[in-house]
């Protein structure tokens, strides 16, 4: 089983300390910006324009990310603190990034640069696509160290081994406030367990299995949308079995917010292959 650690950080000054979750998504950040800004230079489209674009993108996925995480997780914190809403460097939701993304996307193109074309907005739009996933691990490894998405108790060579205390305590810590801690084996049982760390298996499939996808599917010309219709494509079924595993989250109908937003996006993108393939039978 994979050993259990605690988050890294590093105490700067005062009241500053650095935590490994945050430098990791400054990181995937920046190679995200770096790499989109080259491909766009490849493609034959304004770095200048597409760094303006990618300001949008990244303010407004940070906020909708936090903002739907709040209201779709915790309706009842939020309504009792409101300003749990401006507090945007916690509660983040991978969908409400994708969707706060794709908010910035229209935004800038609606009022910094009308004057692009339909066209070359989705040349744009299939750039940020297809780095996305690269990014995406980064972000994921972040959320690997800070352990901040774990799931069930399992006997899975894939888990986080539950051998130590501080491990005993974070999942124990967990059950708790899910009101499940009836579930948990005894103390000798539970130390040769592990439980299941979701943003460890994203991580995982988005390394094994996306970024080697994308890879391979860039090695010829594509239309446009293509990597934009890929990620939703191949991310949703993987996240949607996933958070059946997850501890304590609000669930609507037995579903979690994020597998009814995956649920749309998955959709959303498969009428978009279906409508992309009927017009190329039709050319």
């Amino acid at each position: 089983m994979v050993p259990y650690f605690p988050q890294p950080e590093v105490h700067l000054f005062g009241p500053v300390t650095a935590h490994g979750f945050g430098a990791l998504v400054a990181l995937a950040v920046t190679v995200g910006w770096m790499m989109t800004v080259a491909r766009c230079r490849r493609k034959g489209l304004d770095p200048e324009l597409c760094q303006d674009l990618l300001l949008y993108v990244v303010l407004a996925g940070f906020v909708a990310a936090h903002l739907y995480s709040v209201l779709a997780y915790f309706p009842r914190q939020a309504i009792a603190n409101p300003l749990l809403l401006l507090k945007i460097w916690e509660n983040i939701s991978s969908f409400g990034g994708f969707l706060g993304g794709l908010l910035g996307v229209w935004l800038f193109f609606s009022f910094q640069a009308r004057e692009v074309d339909a066209a070359t907005r989705l040349r744009y739009l299939d750039v940020i696509a297809f780095v996305f996933p690269f990014a995406w691990v980064i972000g994921r490894l972040a959320c690997t160290v800070a352990h901040d998405h774990p799931g069930t108790v399992t006997s899975f060579p894939l888990g986080v081994s539950l051998g130590s205390p501080e491990a005993r305590a974070y999942i124990t810590s967990f059950y708790r406030e899910a009101g499940r801690l009836a579930e948990l084996p005894p103390p000798a049982e539970l130390a040769k367990l592990a439980f299941h760390d979701l943003g460890w298996y994203e991580f995982l499939y988005t390394l094994a299995v996306m970024v080697p996808a994308f890879l391979a599917l860039d090695r010829k010309p594509r239309p446009p949308v293509f990597f934009l219709v890929l990620f939703p494509l191949l991310y949703v079924p993987a996240r949607f079995l996933l958070d059946f595993l997850r501890l304590g989250d609000a669930r609507y109908y037995g579903l979690t917010p994020g597998q009814y937003a995956g649920l749309a996006a998955f959709l959303a993108a498969a009428l978009l292959a279906v409508r992309g393939a009927r017009r190329k039978g039709g050319g």
